[in-house]
């Protein structure tokens, strides 16, 4: 295995020409900031329900971004449904004080994607606090594990972030950890886990597209506490 500083001084040359890698990180830092107007405008807040949270994140970045697609439905999640992940349908839930939230942001901004998820606590509760913190450091590990890792797989890289949930005393919430992001609408395949982050996939993460240029990947943590109905989500760029 090669140094994980050693690769980063090879690799930052490289990602740096790549004009996709630009402009997907360009269109993160939108979303993050959008994420931040929501946040500091006090938008997630209890006596909201999530359908009003989500209509309001929309008029928000339709008004203020000039945003008029995503490539995925927007995802507000609070209290027990947070341990639910993007493909369920829950029941519209009235956030409470002393509550979680995560949200998942699918937008399209100038036609390349992006996916950002975080999760904020309404209120002071440790436990909550800590899962926030926990998520933002099992993505970093995940992260570094793909820069240190030229063959890493898109199954190795799910076991490994899968396997930082019980440690860290909470439990992997989804099946995949991630997928395949890029141009809107990004590369297709007839078998849809061939481009996702999910345990057996032997696709490489750095396997090339058939242009053969650098495929870039989304990496999700979804870490979940079913005894206490808490669930927290964090996903982003992985590989730009």
């Amino acid at each position: 295995m090669h140094d994980a500083m050693q690769l980063n001084d090879v690799n930052t040359p490289m990602q740096a020409m790549d004009p996709i890698s630009a402009a997907l990180r360009e269109a993160q830092a939108k979303a993050e900031l959008l994420f931040a107007t929501v946040i500091n405008g006090g938008m997630i807040k209890a006596g909201k329900t999530e359908s009003e949270l989500t209509a309001e994140i929309h008029g928000i970045a339709r008004s203020r971004f000039g945003l008029k697609r995503h490539w995925h439905k927007r995802v507000v999640r609070s209290g027990p449904n947070t341990l639910l992940t993007y493909y369920d349908d829950p029941a519209d839930r009235c956030i409470t004080a002393d509550d979680i939230v995560y949200l998942d942001f699918g937008p399209v901004f100038d036609h390349w994607e992006a996916d950002f998820g975080r999760t904020h606590v309404v209120g002071s509760d440790p436990d909550k606090h800590r899962l926030v913190a926990d998520l933002a450091v099992a993505f970093k590990r995940g992260k570094d594990l793909y820069r240190a890792t030229p063959q890493l797989t898109c199954g190795a890289l799910y076991d490994f972030v899968a396997g930082l949930a019980k440690p860290l005393g909470w439990e992997f919430g989804a099946q995949t950890a991630g997928h395949l992001i890029g141009h809107f609408p990004h590369e297709r395949t007839p078998d849809p886990k061939r481009f996702s982050i999910r345990s057996g996939n032997e696709v490489l993460l750095r396997e090339p597209d058939a242009q053969g240029r650098l495929r870039h990947w989304i990496l999700e943590i979804h870490f979940i506490d079913r005894a206490r109905q808490i669930g927290g989500f964090f996903e982003e760029l992985l590989t730009a």
